[in-house]
């Protein structure tokens, strides 16, 4: 990805919340935080949350438990995660986002249309998808 100085500036009425791991937390800080411009809520040496909209997205560190060994918590699923849909104010805001994400250097798929739905999709650096999606 490009270097630059842009922020994208994503806005957004959120999700209620969501936990997400990342291979490499510096690397998604930087993505989210930076990149993205999601403002920082709580920082720490082994997770991060930041806000979207008025929702809280954690971000925690390389597991150091093999996923085999981990406990199963209520919630948990033997699926991952397929994306994050986070709702968009309108289609000006929208097109206004794409156009941000492309300056912020962030590859995306631009606007489509499917099935009547108006969104922007672009993964982040571990490959978890996002969407920005037309309420």
């Amino acid at each position: 990805m490009a270097t630059t100085t842009e922020r994208a500036e994503i806005r957004t009425t959120g999700i209620h919340h969501a936990t997400l791991r990342s291979s490499d937390l510096a690397r998604a800080r930087i993505f989210y935080v930076e990149r993205l411009g999601f403002i920082l809520l709580k920082d720490g040496p082994d997770q991060f949350a930041f806000a979207a909209g008025e929702s809280s997205i954690r971000v925690l560190g390389p597991s150091e438990t093999p996923e085999a060994d981990e406990p199963r918590r209520p919630g948990r699923r033997g699926a991952g995660l397929d994306h994050i849909a986070l709702a968009c104010v309108g289609a000006t805001e929208l097109r206004r986002a794409a156009s941000a994400l492309t300056a912020a250097g962030i590859e995306h798929s631009g606007v489509l249309v499917e099935a009547g739905n108006e969104y922007v999709a672009f993964d982040d650096p571990d490959g978890i998808g996002w969407k920005l999606q037309v309420i």
